[in-house]
């Protein structure tokens, strides 16, 4: 394989590169992981970590679904609850 710009070389050639650079990353990332475990696992404190863990964890679901599956208030609703908010304030009937 060639060294050239990417616009140059064949879209085979680009996807073989590209799936093979994730799997050099992913087996990198997994061996740094496995060696951070190694790690933790022969820590005198790791029931705490492990409970430490799985509530960051949890944490970080409950921000990802509220992310995802919540439905925003619908514009319009927000829109007539700033005018009655505005119209309260200055003291005009509503």
């Amino acid at each position: 394989m060639t060294s050239t710009p990417s616009g140059d070389r064949d879209p085979a050639e680009q996807a073989v590169q590209l799936v093979a650079g994730l799997a050099d990353l992913a087996v990198s990332t997994v061996g740094s992981a496995v060696g951070t475990l190694r790690g933790l696992l022969r820590r005198s404190d790791g029931p705490e970590l492990a409970r430490e863990a799985q509530r960051d964890l949890m944490a970080r679901g409950r921000i990802a679904l509220d992310r995802y599956a919540s439905v925003p208030p619908a514009h319009l609703e927000l829109l007539a609850q700033h005018v009655v908010a505005r119209r309260a304030a200055s003291g005009d009937d509503v």
